[in-house]
């Protein structure tokens, strides 16, 4: 459904995306994740023909992403990372532009999403929070049911609840036969919505797997203050010491490292989900090829 061969965009001199490969499969979640900067949102552009390649070539549904870029954009649904829209305008008026411009009446469906994210249609666009202008942005990308999703960061600025229902609203896609490509900074969300997923770091991918397989997504960071010595044990890495502070990755038995930590005096506790640089340096260091 979505191909990348060889993919590259420079903006001049600078980096955009680099020999990008890359297939996804008709009915699947795939994830795309990586730092800010890393070339997730210049990727969904060049594949949307949003803007063109420097070299390679790409496709969605067979669509050539330049030579048939209208097509194609009539076909999709497409959420940018910023949710921007005329500030002048009222919340229905971009909906309803959204569907007159891909030519199709979608009032039950815009109705039923509209309730569903609890938007105030007659607000002003300039009047809403980040989050209710997400929530715009998922009614004019998925309101017209279209077979294939490029979803760009979509869940920044929205609060938990509207999170599950969202990722709710992608599962309920999934089930109906759509295809979803989508980017985020967070590992968490990769995790639990995606089939597969590929890791981008400096405009390459680096990683590209099912996610059953990722053994990178069982990283968790600790950071502990003791006044104790902390002896390391099995699936630490990355250990650093630092007067009272102890960090470091661990990929190991959840269970004994709790046991080893219920022995120690602790002032504070941190288990959470790795900076995505910081598991990038420790399982593919600086090399960009790996």
């Amino acid at each position: 459904m979505i191909k990348a061969d060889k993919l590259t965009k420079y903006y001049g001199k600078q980096r955009g995306i680099l020999d990008i490969d890359l297939h996804v499969e008709p009915n699947e979640i795939f994830g795309f994740i990586g730092p800010n900067g890393a070339g997730k949102s210049t990727l969904i552009r060049t594949l949307l023909g949003l803007i063109s390649a420097s070299s390679g070539s790409s496709s969605i549904m067979g669509f050539d992403s330049w030579k048939d870029k209208e097509q194609l954009l009539a076909s999709v649904g497409y959420m940018p990372s910023e949710a921007l829209f005329y500030g002048n305008s009222k919340v229905k008026d971009i909906i309803t532009l959204s569907a007159k411009l891909r030519g199709q009446a979608v009032y039950r469906q815009t109705s039923e999403l509209v309730d569903r994210f609890d938007i105030d249609i007659n607000k002003r666009i300039d009047e809403l929070s980040l989050g209710n202008r997400k929530k715009v942005s998922i009614v004019c990308a998925f309101q017209h049911e279209p077979p294939v999703y490029l979803l760009d960061e979509p869940t920044s600025g929205l609060d938990p609840l509207m999170r599950n229902e969202f990722f709710k609203l992608l599962a309920e896609r999934k089930a109906s036969g759509a295809t979803v490509f989508l980017s985020s900074h967070v590992l968490s969300e990769i995790q639990h919505s995606c089939d597969r997923a590929a890791f981008i770091k400096e405009g390459r991918i680096i990683q590209n797997s099912d996610i059953k397989s990722m053994a990178t997504l069982k990283t968790k960071k600790v950071v502990l203050n003791t006044r104790d010595e902390f002896h390391s044990i099995e699936g630490v890495h990355d250990l650093t010491i630092m007067n009272s502070q102890v960090s470091f990755l661990y990929t190991g038995e959840i269970n004994q490292l709790l046991d080893r930590l219920s022995g120690m005096k602790l002032e504070n506790l941190s288990i959470s989900d790795p900076d995505l640089e910081e598991m990038f340096m420790h399982f593919y260091g600086d090399n960009d090829h790996a």
